[in-house]
Formats: structure tokens, sequence, C-alpha cells
């Protein structure tokens, strides 16, 4: 856009005008979206990081069941955004998508509350005797939860690449402002699963879970009120692309089809559009690379295929190589994210059996320990941002500091000590259980559960450079026109980490227990094995990070080309232009 005074980057407000630079956009426009981010994740931790116990204790499931179940659901809510990614990049927008998900998860937020509130939708107990849920009260629970997972879906992807979408790239000032937002909108994600941990989780469990699922509901109506007040100052980008999927599956079609064909020895001999058509339509043209050259046969302009359609440019060839790409690292965030979800599912499990008295008359509740992980998370963000960046930008010249590749390697070499950490600890629990002759399982084990905070710290500053980096590095590598549905890629990891973890949990269920053997996760933690499954996922954690070593030494980053006063410069975004992803 070259009018004076609109912004670079064609984005326009609700009504389609374009966008004043001055008056819309920036951090005064992320303002309001962070306080919903705040809200909403206060409520799926507020869920989330208890729901084990409330399977347990107020549904009567066993221990590997409700496991399961907890995996099963955070994965469905990790995933779901794939959908949700697709519908606002090739029909609705983030603004639409995101405003009738968010609808479908309040509505899901509520229907949960009366699960938990209606002694008619709660399984009842006599004389200290419970019964089962009914089958009609357990479908009215979980289908609660998929409805919240249905909305998260809409909600997830679009509601931080919308706040990204609030910075010009083409502006340098932005461009700056930009490099922090990530790290700024997760310390209030931070925010809110701290309350969650420390405040909703107790309010569950000594004042009522229809209390501590109602809280969060109102804020999240709040919250929703609060992010609609700032619609005004928005900033929309224009979708230029009807179907970008579509036009990714043409190129490997395309290359398919022209595979007998010679590739030119000049890349400039391959398709390609005039600078000047990107520079007037507003779209980015991609700068070739000669990572997977058979692709490169799909923008080969002599085509014997005899179709009518054009080859493609190479800026479509370009961006089906960055999913590629971006498929392979996907892949090794996969069991990062499995080591994730123990936190809400077996360490809080760990954790009820251990001393958690503080003081005389108050117990500590075992999920609430998940609050040092966003404590060490919220002192990490700022550290990181304010001072380790800069020191580092000095030493590298690098504007991140460190590469995003770097920063993810760094976060998962400590989830592996932190997993080490967990053996360890486990290691020393079942010492002090033969020693005692606990066999019960309710029987409370000597030992403090403040042994565990040092694996929930340190997976806590892990997550600051693998979450927000993974966060930063889709959403920066995604082709134009699938920002969101690039974003998911990142929620997905976690979703599948989900459900990978339901089946490890499952099969050393299954496998261990055969012919009578102690089985290495039971009911009675006392009586199990749990040392050995975290001696399993520190040594698979252990081999995926030199996988991950190798991956990120193939990546190549994604440079793009725009014009500046009549001539060509090449950018790279992700301001990494290194082939080896772990060098400067």
């Amino acid at each position: 856009m070259d009018v004076k005074g609109y912004t670079q980057d064609g984005t326009v407000d609700l009504r389609c005008r374009p966008a004043l630079a001055s008056k819309t956009g920036k951090w005064k426009a992320c303002a309001f979206l962070v306080g919903y981010e705040a809200f909403e994740r206060m409520a799926f931790y507020g869920i989330a990081s208890n729901l084990v116990n409330y399977l347990t204790t107020q549904l009567h499931e066993d221990t590997v069941s409700s496991v399961r179940n907890v995996n099963n659901w955070s994965g469905s809510v990790w995933i779901t955004p794939i959908l949700g990614a697709y519908i606002a990049d090739a029909y609705l927008g983030r603004f639409w998508t995101f405003t009738v998900s968010s609808l479908i998860y309040v509505m899901g937020m509520i229907f949960l509350t009366m699960a938990v509130s209606l002694k008619s939708l709660r399984p009842t107990c006599e004389n200290g005797v419970c019964n089962k849920a009914s089958t009609s009260q357990i479908a009215f629970f979980y289908g609660a939860l998929y409805i919240i997972a249905i909305g998260a879906g809409g909600t997830k992807p679009n509601i931080s690449t919308f706040g990204a979408d609030q910075f010009d790239d083409f502006n340098p000032h932005e461009k700056e402002l930009k490099v922090s937002f990530f790290n700024w909108w997760m310390f209030s994600s931070f925010l809110g699963a701290l309350f969650a941990t420390l405040g909703l989780v107790y309010i569950q469990e000594n004042l009522g879970w229809g209390l501590g699922y109602g809280i969060p509901t109102v804020g999240l109506l709040l919250s929703l009120f609060i992010f609609y007040l700032g619609t005004p100052i928005y900033r929309h980008k224009v979708r230029k692309t009807r179907s970008p999927a579509k036009d990714l599956i043409q190129v490997p079609i395309t290359a398919f089809k022209n595979r007998k064909l010679q590739l030119p020895d000049d890349p400039s001999a391959l398709h390609e559009l005039e600078l000047r058509y990107y520079v007037s339509s507003g779209k980015r043209q991609i700068h070739h690379t000669t990572a997977l050259r058979f692709l490169d046969k799909a923008a080969i302009k002599e085509s014997s295929t005899n179709s009518c359609r054009p080859p493609c440019t190479v800026t479509q060839v370009e961006g089906m190589k960055l999913i590629l790409g971006m498929i392979l690292i996907w892949l090794v965030t996969l069991i990062p994210s499995t080591i994730w979800a123990q936190i809400n599912t077996l360490y809080v499990k760990q954790g009820t059996t251990l001393d958690r008295t503080l003081g005389p008359d108050f117990h500590i509740p075992a999920a609430s320990l998940g609050s040092f992980v966003t404590l060490s998370m919220l002192i990490s963000v700022p550290m990181y941002d304010r001072y380790f960046v800069p020191f580092m930008r000095r030493k590298t010249g690098n504007p991140r500091g460190i590469t995003l590749l770097q920063r993810l390697g760094i976060g998962f070499g400590i989830q592996v000590i932190a997993i080490a950490i967990a053996y360890a600890v486990e290691v020393r629990r079942m010492h002090v259980i033969r020693s005692h002759h606990i066999a019960g399982p309710k029987d409370i084990v000597p030992m403090s559960i403040f042994w565990l905070l040092p694996q929930y710290i340190l997976l806590g500053i892990a997550d600051v450079f693998n979450a927000i980096g993974l966060l930063e590095f889709f959403y920066d590598q995604s082709p134009e026109d699938m920002q969101s549905l690039g974003t998911t890629f990142f929620t997905s990891g976690i979703g599948i980490g989900n459900f990978l973890n339901s089946f490890l949990v499952t099969m050393a269920d299954k496998i261990t227990g055969k012919f009578g053997q102690k089985s290495w996760i039971a009911n009675n933690l006392n009586d199990s094995h749990l040392d050995y499954y975290y001696g399993f996922l520190l040594v698979i954690s252990t081999l995926n990070l030199g996988v991950f070593l190798w991956a990120s030494s193939r990546y190549i980053y994604k440079r793009e080309i725009k014009e500046v006063e009549g001539c060509e410069q090449i950018e790279a975004i992700a301001m990494e232009i290194s082939p080896l992803g772990l060098q400067v």
C-alpha cells in the first residue's frame, strides 16, 4: 500500500477500508486481545490441571482410564485448531472464525459448570458409599468437555495470529515491536494458568467444583466483552488466495506430471511472476532455494502435460517446501509434547501419594504444584526478553539473539534434564515406600511433595524456549495466507503428544501388567513401577533430541523478496539466513 498514512502490508479495518497506521494495530490493539488469552487459559487450565482428580474422586474412574480420558480431551483441544485455522484461512477470516468459536467455547463452559453443580448431573453418595456415574451423567459431562474442544478449535489458532497481524512487517518500527509479541502474548497466557493452578484448583477441592468452574466462565464472558471493545482499532489481513491449501497441493501434482522433464541449470528460467505483481497485489515473493529440487519441476515453463493451466510459480513451490520442512520439525516436537502431558496427569497422581501438609490445617492440592511451572515461566519470560535477547543480540548480530531452532534446541535439552530429575525423584519415592513397608493405595508416603518442584520448575523454563519458540517459528515460516493453518503445527503437536501419552500409558499398563506382574502404572501408585515409565520417557526424549539436531541442520529458513526504492531486496522474515538451523 503506497498511500501515505496507511499500513504497508495491505491490512484493512472491519469494513474492509485501508487501515490507518497511526490509529490501528500495534500494542494498543493487542491490549484488548491479551485479556481474552489470560481468561481463556485460566478456563482451560482450571479444567485440565485438576481434571484427573475430578474423574477419579467424583466420577470414580480408575487411574489409567482417567489419565487416558484427560489426554484424549486435551489432545482434542489442541487438534481441533486444524479445522478452525482452515476455515479462517479459506473462508471466514480470523476475526469471524474466532467470534463464532468463542461463543461455542462459552456455551461448553456453561454446560460444564452445570454438570459439576446440579445434583441430578452428578453421582450421589450415601453414608460414604458413592454410586458410579450414570450413562446420561457421563454423556453430559463429556459432551460439555468436547463442546469446549470444538470452541477452542476456532479460537486458539486465530487469536494469536490475529494479534500478530496487528504489526506491519513492512514497517521497521512495528516489525521490531513484533519480535517481542509472542513472548508477552505467552506471558498473559501464563498469568491465566497461574491463577488456575493456584486459585481455582484450591477452590475446586475446598469450596466446590461448581464455583471452581463458574469463576472462569464468568471471566471468559467478561474478556469477550473487552475484546469486542477494541473492534474499531483492529487490523484485518486480506485473504489474497481463494484456497491456499489447494494451491500447495497443486505443486507436487504438477511436479509429478513433469517428472520426465529436465530442470534448467539456472533457477531464473523457472516460472515466476514479476516482482511488481507482488508489490501491487500486496503478496510476498519467496526466494528460490536448492532444497527438494524435484518440486522445482512444477515451475518448468515448457511443460509437456498439454494442460491449459499455467505452471506453478517459484513462490508456490517454495511454499510447499516450507510446509514439508515444517512437518519435519513438527515430528520431532511430539515427544517433548508427550513429556509436557505428564504435568496434568501422572505428576498430579504422583503428588497425591506424597506428604502435602503445610502447617497444621492446610493441605496443598497436588494439582497446585503446576503453578510453579507457570511461576517459572512468568519469571523467565521478562528475563529472556529484557536480558538474554539483548545480550545474545550483541554477540550474534541476530535481532532475536539466537535463531528460532536454537531456541527450540535449548528448550528440548532442558526438558530432558527435567524428565531425568523426575525419574530420580520417583526412584527415591519407591525407596521410601520399601523402607516404610507402604502398600495401600491411600497411604501417604513420608516424603514432601516439594521433592517434585525441580521437575515442574525446569519444565516451565523449558517452555519459555520451546513453546513460545514453536508458536513463533510456525507463524513466521508459514506461507502467506496460511499463517493460521501454520500455527496449528504448534497446537496439533501438543494434541498428538497428549494422544501419544494416552497410548503409551495404556500400552504400558496392559503389557507390564500381564500374567499377574506388577504394572508400571496401576490404580495403586504405591505398588507400581512409575520409575520405569519415567525411565522409558527419558530414553526416548534423549533420542528425540538427537533427531531434532539432525532435522534442524537440514532446515532452510524462509526468505522473502521485497522492493525497496525500485531495487529488489531479499529479506529473511524469520531473521535467520543460515541454511544450518542451529547456527547464527
